[in-house]
């Protein structure tokens, strides 16, 4: 793998071919997923869906918010993901006093070959392929920001250059729900460009009780990378060639619409709890994850159960959520099941 990630555009392989013969195709992608999971499942016990959801987000370039309260393996789950892909990995942990420039990386004045001083560009840990943004939310807005050039643009800019970053490039970052004293809310922008807003919940009683004899036994587990960029890549494709029929996306723009306060055809319940709803970002990711989830699921046709699977954690960090909801314990999961209740799919008997 190439050591020296700066000023490499970021460039899709050449000759990648994939098989012409769709079920090939399939075949070749399902075999690499089964092989991450089965060696994430070494070190990581339970959380299934979440470890599926992050897989989500690489397998479709994209970026995901990991939200749970501490102890839940939120970290740990990140590390085994990054071990198991042959790629660059950094982990950069948020704290109150953390700069840009200790995201980016700044110039600095260095002696040249004439015997004078020139400035050179001295890369931050987002030069890599996978970046581990924990606890984002314990930083200022200043420093959040650094990322967002990153997350959105796959570049960073500096003084008057620009720096392309590698290519793949995923932010995976962590969030704690409950501690609010020294945190800063991430921006709403900022918010929308993760795919997913995953919640890492408690494990359930036979899996915690697995997670305590594990840790008991006390013999560290070694994953080994199975993947290589190029397979990581090759998926990527795989994801992209599956098919998104025109009644899909007939009912992701109703769905979508249908989040929004005072649209025509909003449900009553929309003007009473939500403050502001999807955007056209969300709609985009929606059909974008459900195609990786129907990959995941050994099928090339993107069905409307896909997009209400993954309703969830794609659009529960796009509502707005107003006073009253909070008042009611009315949560942004709540609001989407009733969404998906009320929102037919097309040619649905009404």
């Amino acid at each position: 793998m190439t050591e020296n990630l700066v000023g490499q555009p970021g460039e899709d392989l050449k000759g990648m071919a994939l098989p012409a013969d769709p079920a090939e195709m399939l075949d070749e992608f399902g075999s690499r997923y089964q092989l991450i999971a089965r060696e994430i499942s070494k070190a990581i016990i339970g959380q299934h869906e979440v470890v599926d959801e992050v897989l989500i987000g690489l397998f479709t370039g994209t970026h995901s918010l990991l939200i749970g309260v501490p102890g839940l393996a939120k970290t740990s789950i990140v590390q085994a993901v990054a071990d198991v892909l042959d790629l660059k990995f950094k982990r950069i942990q948020f704290t109150p006093d953390l700069m840009p420039s200790d995201i980016t990386g700044t110039n600095v004045l260095r002696p040249d070959a004439s015997g004078g001083h020139e400035f050179s560009f001295v890369p931050g840990p987002v030069f890599c392929n996978i970046v581990l943004a924990d606890e984002i939310n314990r930083t200022p807005p200043k420093t959040q920001a650094a990322l967002l050039e990153s997350m959105q643009e796959r570049q960073v800019s500096v003084g008057d250059e620009t720096y392309p970053l590698p290519n793949p490039f995923f932010v995976i970052a962590t969030q704690n729900p409950i501690e609010h004293e020294g945190t800063y809310p991430l921006p709403e922008a900022q918010l929308d460009r993760f795919l997913f807003s995953i919640k890492v919940d408690y494990p359930g009683s036979d899996e915690e009780q697995e997670i305590y004899r594990f840790h008991m036994r006390g013999r560290p587990v070694r994953l080994r990378p199975v993947l290589s960029r190029e397979d990581v890549l090759r998926m990527s494709e795989t994801v992209r060639r599956v098919v998104v029929g025109d009644h899909i996306v007939d009912y992701v723009n109703s769905l979508v619409r249908a989040t929004r306060p005072g649209a025509e055809g909003s449900p009553p319940f929309v003007n009473e709890y939500i403050a502001w709803g999807v955007g056209t970002r969300g709609g985009i990711f929606l059909l974008t994850a459900a195609r990786a989830w129907a990959a995941m699921d050994g099928r090339l046709n993107v069905s409307i159960d896909d997009i209400r699977k993954v309703a969830y954690p794609c659009l529960r960090h796009r509502l707005g959520l107003n006073f009253r909801s909070e008042t009611e314990g009315i949560d942004a999961d709540e609001l989407i099941r009733r969404l998906v209740d009320v929102v037919p799919a097309p040619g649905a008997n009404l």
